[in-house]
């Protein structure tokens, strides 16, 4: 497969008459958005507007953030299997509005939702920040039951995504990406005497809120698949999964994933990149043996040398991903985990719920439990009140009287991502 990843850059965002990319500033037809996302059923009314890095914009409660992209050659238009037709993705040409985000906020199903700071000490925390952002403020038809609703606002981020992104068919493209690999037998053939390494993803399956999606398949309902990585920079896997704000890994990431481009980085010279392995993280003890057995034998039989493994929440996950290393390390594959870690305010807590001892390799993304607190915004979208039901939220944490929100990280979008998409760091000692 051979995916060109184009680059439009984009360094300003206006509201326009037209949406479209002149120069460097993006122009944005608000109703343009809102009439196209009003045909989902079930969609009662929406609003547009736009934050930009430096605001002092406070985003609340975020369902989702997604990259907006066209595809310009190639199968795989759109996102194949949920809004248009099934068919392959991972080859052909795509133009990314690089530097924007569309962020869904509105009506939520649940709790555990998150909260983007523009500006300030909650910016340093998440990387969408730095992202020019059109927020879709979303409100559905009180008769949807709740799975309809989640389903709803899913798509309505996913079409704004897809008529933002039309803006970079006709606009300049910056420079291109490529990442091409073809199959194991032909790889391993160019590159006999590299270690062959695997990506395993775990993906929450574990119910409403708790899901991802792989062409429109809930991950809850597949056994470990293996995907060509392009796969996943192509839209092909989607988020579905409103956790805990600060790991859950959202469409935007998917797209964009780290540890994916990493190792295609090292791939052809430090190690044979084989694939990507998407794991299920199920809830029951039956559903957690039988993924993890199943995602050590394909990495097996794929003949790995070494397998990462990416987790993503914590708590009832931490089981999988100990015992998918310990499956692993058994058989004489080397495994390396990413993980973050709930140690309490402190940091003095047990940091994960299980543990093996063969995971002798883990890199933390930090602790969700770390508390911030947040200055007065001058802007909110959406509804300050709903860090009360997030996760890292508590009855009190926004004062009205002050505009000031204290919480942990479990409430910042992206602020501990599991695949590496964030901006804390890790100190060696």
């Amino acid at each position: 497969m051979k995916l060109e990843l184009g680059k439009v850059i984009v360094k300003d965002l206006e509201f326009g008459g037209v949406t479209k990319v002149d120069g460097s500033t993006l122009y944005i037809n608000k109703s343009e958005v809102i009439e196209g996302i009003m045909q989902i059923p079930g969609i009662k009314e929406v609003d547009v507007d736009i934050a930009k890095p430096g605001d002092k914009t406070r985003i609340i409660p975020v369902k989702d953030v997604i990259e907006p992209r066209v595809k310009l050659e190639g199968d795989g238009a759109g996102f194949p299997g949920v809004t248009t037709d099934v068919t392959q993705a991972g080859n052909g040409k795509v133009a990314r509005l690089d530097g924007v985000a569309i962020v869904t906020i509105g009506d939520i199903v649940g709790f555990q939702e998150g909260i983007i700071d523009m500006w300030g000490e909650g910016a340093k925390w998440t990387p969408f920040s730095k992202t020019l952002n059109i927020v879709v403020d979303i409100k559905v038809d009180d008769s949807l039951h709740p799975h309809e609703h989640e389903e709803a606002v899913r798509l309505a981020g996913l079409k704004a995504s897809e008529i933002v992104g039309e803006a970079g068919r006709d606009a300049k493209i910056d420079e291109f990406d490529v990442y091409e690999m073809e199959d194991n037998a032909v790889e391993s053939k160019k590159y006999p005497d590299l270690p062959k390494v695997v990506y395993v993803e775990m993906l929450i399956s574990q119910g409403l809120l708790h899901d991802g999606y792989i062409y429109g398949v809930n991950s809850g309902h597949i056994l470990p698949t293996l995907i060509h990585p392009n796969e996943e920079l192509d839209n092909a896997v989607i988020s579905g999964n409103c956790v805990a704000a600060c790991d859950k890994i959202t469409t935007y990431q998917h797209q964009n994933n780290n540890v994916i481009r990493d190792l295609y980085k090292l791939h052809g010279k430090e190690i044979n990149f084989l694939g990507v392995c998407l794991t299920p993280e199920m809830t029951t003890l039956a559903g957690k043996l039988r993924a993890c057995d199943y995602t050590a034998k394909l990495c097996k039989l794929l003949g790995a040398d070494g397998v990462i493994v990416s987790e993503e929440g914590y708590g009832n996950p931490d089981s999988d991903l100990v015992m998918i290393c310990s499956r692993l390390e058994k058989q004489g594959i080397k495994t390396v985990l990413i993980t973050d870690e709930c140690s309490g305010w402190d940091g003095m807590s047990q940091p994960l719920t299980d543990t093996a001892e063969e995971a002798v390799a883990v890199v933390s993304t930090g602790n969700v439990s770390h508390l911030v607190h947040l200055d007065k915004a001058d802007k909110i979208l959406g509804d300050p009140f709903a860090v009360e039901n997030i996760a890292g939220g508590w009855a009190g944490a926004y004062d009205e009287n002050t505009g000031k929100l204290s919480c942990e990280l479990n409430a910042i979008i992206g602020a501990t991502s599991e695949i590496g998409y964030h901006n804390a760091t890790v100190e060696l000692y």
